[in-house]
């Protein structure tokens, strides 16, 4: 192995090294602390030529080498080859879960970069958690963090901030990520709109929003039903806060929640939940809806432990699942072919959501809007603890985290293995989890760092392992028209 003293480089070059592919830290007694050895960058021919062959006068330190060695001189060689002829560079060899640090020692600090195994890229802890650690709005800060368990991301979440408003949005899909993410790109748009036609927010804005987004997606079921009929059977929960001169306004279907967290007048932390669960675990949604179908003896069926409405569904309102709301849906044999038919004689789930109206106090801290991923892992209480005991950066994450650590608990697991579980199989341990927490501050030292931004929209991404942009709509246009 050929080594550089890192001591004699200037490392203020050191930072313009780029296209590492892979990082590997040598164990052997030739490499003491103080040295680091590193795989080929992505050299031009001429660079290569013109390279030092001295390791004890680099030309470049921006550009000098280490080539890892092993048994095999003869293999190692052929390998060096071909990544030269490479354009870029592709995979190494390695093991996926055995992408190591470069050790950087340098005045007396170390450095800790990791590398995946993928050239260039930063490795992340688990590559199905994504978050915003920390970003302004109109009356404070907010964090956002997801992470992934299905095939394909069903949870969409959303942050939309203006210097009067501030708009949040958690969609947690079910039968498919089609529903919510067609909400994530269209209801807080209808929001906005009407909200401009009726000189500002209002119970009666958020319920003409929810109504119209329910109208639109079933026109969108009936225009694809030929060669899409899976999409009826696709909804989603949608949990929207707003705020807005001092009002906060949060509209619920599902049983996603949202969380006050505050200190009362002896300095004691609260949990308030702002948001009701519209879920038939719980014994008075479970009433209302067998009260709301008199004729119907099965209308909430117990399976496997669970209570379900016609045996099928947790939820009892939502955006979508049209085959549970249009009878001559689930009687159309188009719809059949992939779906069972469901006897219905009128809807079994409505969209009408819940809405809370609350006029923010001084001691209004935050607000988490999360999820039933989240909720089925942690307690209200718990999670607002967790928020007030720890620095706002990256607390979304923290929540997410913790959440995780308790999936793991329950199947006598560490956190570490829940990590390396892929996305699909991940879904027999934990749902998709989306976390928002928006903090509450002086709106006055806010709006000034916001003075000239119109409109700033923060979404989460619609798939966490790829990074990918949104596959449904043009990501290019805006939320708020």
């Amino acid at each position: 192995m050929i080594h550089y003293n890192t001591d004699m480089w200037d490392h203020s070059r050191f930072s313009n090294l780029k296209m590492l592919h892979h990082v590997h830290l040598s164990y052997s007694p030739y490499n003491p602390t103080g040295y680091i050895s590193v795989a080929r960058p992505l050299l031009s021919r001429k660079k290569r030529k013109g390279r030092s062959s001295n390791p004890s006068k680099p030309q470049n330190p921006t550009i000098q080498v280490a080539y890892s060695s092993k048994n095999n001189k003869k293999l190692q060689k052929k390998k060096r080859k071909r990544k030269r002829k490479r354009k870029r560079i592709g995979r190494s060899n390695c093991k996926r879960g055995f992408c190591v640090q470069a050790i950087m020692k340098m005045d007396c600090s170390i450095i800790r970069r990791w590398w995946c195994c993928g050239g260039g890229s930063r490795r992340r802890e688990d590559g199905l958690v994504w978050e915003m650690g920390l970003k302004e709005h109109a009356t404070g800060n907010f964090s956002i963090a997801v992470a992934q368990a299905n095939e394909s991301l069903e949870d969409q979440g959303r942050v939309v901030t203006m210097p009067s408003a501030t708009y949040i949005g958690v969609f947690d899909g079910h039968g498919g990520p089609e529903a919510s993410r067609f909400v994530n790109h269209r209801l807080f748009s209808l929001i906005h709109e009407l909200s401009k036609e009726n000189g500002g927010l209002s119970a009666e804005v958020f319920r003409k929003a929810f109504d119209t987004t329910e109208e639109e997606f079933t026109g969108i079921v009936q225009q694809t039903g030929i060669t899409r009929p899976r999409i009826a059977s696709v909804g989603s929960c949608c949990l929207v806060g707003a705020i807005e001169a001092g009002t906060l306004y949060v509209a619920n279907l599902g049983d996603s929640r949202a969380v006050l967290g505050m200190k009362n007048a002896a300095g004691v932390v609260v949990a308030e939940r702002l948001s009701r669960d519209h879920n038939v675990a719980e014994e008075e949604v479970r009433a209302e809806v067998v009260r709301d179908h008199p004729d119907d003896s099965r209308i909430v069926v117990r399976t496997q432990g669970v209570w379900r409405i016609k045996g099928i569904i947790q939820v009892s309102r939502s955006i979508g699942d049209v085959y549970l709301k249009k009878p001559e849906i689930s009687r159309d044999p188009q719809f059949q072919q992939s779906i069972p038919p469901v006897p219905l004689k009128r809807p079994v789930m409505t969209s009408v959501p819940s809405i809370r109206v609350r006029k923010l106090q001084p001691q209004d801290t935050f607000v988490i809007f999360a999820s039933d991923g989240l909720w089925e892992q942690l307690s209200d209480e718990n999670a607002v603890d967790i928020v007030f005991s720890n620095p706002r950066k990256g607390i979304a994450k923290r929540l997410v985290k913790a959440a995780l650590n308790e999936a793991a608990k329950k199947r006598e697991m560490r956190y570490e293995d829940i990590t390396k579980i892929e996305k699909g199989v991940r879904r027999h341990f934990h749902d998709d989890i989306t976390v928002i927490v928006i903090f509450l501050d002086d709106p006055k030292r806010h709006q000034s760092k916001l003075k000239g931004h119109k409109i700033d929209s923060t979404s989460a991404p619609v798939d966490v392992y790829s990074l990918k942009a949104d596959e449904l709509d043009d990501p290019s246009r805006p939320v708020l028209r």
